[in-house]
């Protein structure tokens, strides 16, 4: 991402925890307290190792904070405000370029999903398009909530990754 700040791994390891928080707090959604948390596990050796320790705070979150996290990712192919990332990812996918009748089966799916399991669907958009998207939302609305709220988390760590690898420099990836 041209637009988005770089840093190498050793200046990540080498900043306060109130600097690191401000540089990694929008990997995981409007959730910058498991950056903070992650900073204690410092110096990291490779990207790999930095997403891993953001993984294990998000899984030694209570279920209700795993389920805030869950909650605070926007709807898939919505128009109403979200993080800069999440605007890009989707575009990626094509979801900022959906036809009438695309949007309206959208937003319904949206809706089905979350009335069934009271928090939005979320997939790693980098991995989809658009058809496969609205497959996966098929499937998964065949899930019980257990199964989806592993399901949403894995997504999430995908994404985590995926952010990652557009803030760190790539040839600061691994040491």
């Amino acid at each position: 991402m041209v637009d988005s700040p770089s840093y190498s791994l050793a200046a990540l390891n080498q900043m306060s925890q109130d600097e690191f928080t401000h540089a990694l707090g929008a990997v995981f959604e409007e959730t910058p307290a498991i950056a903070r948390q992650a900073w204690h596990s410092r110096p990291f050796n490779s990207i790999n190792e930095l997403h891993k320790a953001m993984v294990e705070v998000v899984r030694s979150l209570s279920p209700d904070d795993q389920l805030a996290l869950i909650q605070a990712h926007p709807d898939l192919g919505s128009r109403t405000k979200m993080a800069d990332a999440s605007v890009k990812e989707q575009a990626g996918a094509g979801l900022d370029q959906l036809s009438p009748e695309e949007y309206e089966r959208i937003q319904q799916l949206n809706q089905n999903y979350k009335d069934k399991f009271d928090f939005p669907f979320i997939v790693a958009v980098k991995d989809h398009t658009k058809d496969s998207i609205f497959e996966n939302f098929s499937k998964r609305l065949t899930h019980d909530i257990a199964t989806e709220q592993e399901t949403a988390l894995t997504e999430i760590f995908k994404i985590a990754q995926f952010r990652l690898d557009d803030l760190i420099e790539p040839s600061t990836h691994s040491a």
